[in-house]
């Protein structure tokens, strides 16, 4: 079965796409550059600080965003920092695959995205976490330079809504669930009786089940085979739909007629969350390959007034000139002995 996805209330997962806040992990060696007025290098640009607090200053304007961020305002400037590095590594690796991906292009996603949620009520549950409308107009962005990358790469692109319904139809008896009721009767007279009802008419058993209250389905349900109870699980997954079978079961007084109406199947749109999930994870991983050449090439510095990087993150600390690398520059800026001198 599909994981379930993960929820921030209706469909705002779909908003929150792969990759969004991803901690700045870049990666490559750059010449020893420090300047105070400085936040980061990448590359031949520069993050400066007026850039960097004018960018945490537009995103605090938003009182939602400022109640986040009141008492962690040097953790959410880090935050902010990153996403504007990430930024710059990104238009690099766009301008290395000729994509132009058009504010048009990121409108029309993010509608995709939303559905028939309210934008507004959408952007205020985000904003509540500290994410600002151009976070997320940025973050889709980098999701379709990231398709763009790996559909150059040769990595059909699973995005696509022909490509979606056709693996839809790939997997759908794979989600097959099963719909199917049980009505608790007292003797096998009965059940013969309830049983013939049920095959005769469907659309009877409601009203069948209410006469035998005490343990019955009120009505029948759609459950997975897993969800399906032991006892009744080798008649269910024998019986043709429309159908049913009768006897008795363990601890149970009585005589257990069991109605299956047969497989049913979610819908597209239901499913469609998880398969542009596992479309993501596809085109992600061949796309971050080639970030990560990107990073390594361009070089990041950061100005160690707004931390060091631990694990790949971009945390409180300090030292010296920190190069956004990996385990090397972990222990250089965690060293300050090791600190180039510039």
């Amino acid at each position: 079965m599909w994981d379930s996805p993960d929820v921030l209330k209706r469909r705002v997962p779909r908003v929150l796409v792969s990759g969004f806040l991803l901690a700045v992990a870049v990666s490559g060696l750059s010449a020893c550059r420090t300047s105070p007025n400085v936040a980061a290098y990448v590359g031949d640009s520069q993050v400066t600080v007026t850039e960097l607090d004018s960018a945490v200053a537009d995103r605090l304007a938003d009182e939602n965003i400022a109640a986040y961020a009141e008492g962690n305002e040097e953790e959410f400037t880090r935050r902010v920092l990153s996403l504007l590095v990430q930024e710059e590594v990104y238009a690099a690796a766009a301008e290395r695959y000729d994509l132009q991906v058009g504010n048009s292009a990121v409108r029309t996603r993010i509608s995709d995205l939303l559905g028939d949620d309210d934008p507004d009520d959408v952007y205020s549950q985000l904003a509540q976490q500290g994410i600002g409308r151009d976070d997320v107009f940025e973050n889709v962005r980098q999701s379709l330079v990231r398709r763009g990358i790996a559909e150059a790469e040769g990595e059909p692109d699973g995005l696509d809504p022909a490509a979606l319904q056709a693996r839809y139809a790939e997997v759908r008896e794979d989600l097959a669930q099963v719909s199917f009721g049980y009505i608790v009767v007292p003797d096998d007279a009965t059940a013969a009786g309830v049983l013939a009802q049920l095959t005769a008419d469907p659309a009877s058993y409601p009203a069948l089940a209410a006469q035998y209250p005490r343990l019955s389905l009120p009505t029948v349900e759609a459950r997975s085979p897993e969800e399906v109870p032991a006892a009744l699980a080798e008649g269910i997954a024998a019986a043709a739909p429309n159908t049913g079978f009768a006897g008795p079961v363990a601890d149970v007084e009585g005589v257990v007629v069991t109605f299956v109406a047969g497989k049913v199947y979610p819908p597209f749109e239901e499913v469609r969350p998880q398969l542009e999930k596992e479309a993501t994870t596809a085109i992600d991983a061949v796309a971050n390959e080639v970030l990560e050449d990107v990073r390594n090439d361009v070089g990041v510095t950061v100005n160690p007034r707004y931390g060091v990087l631990e694990d790949g993150k971009l945390v409180a600390g300090g030292g010296g000139v920190v190069d956004i690398l990996g385990d090397d520059a972990a222990s250089t800026a965690t060293d300050p002995a090791a600190t180039p001198a510039g």
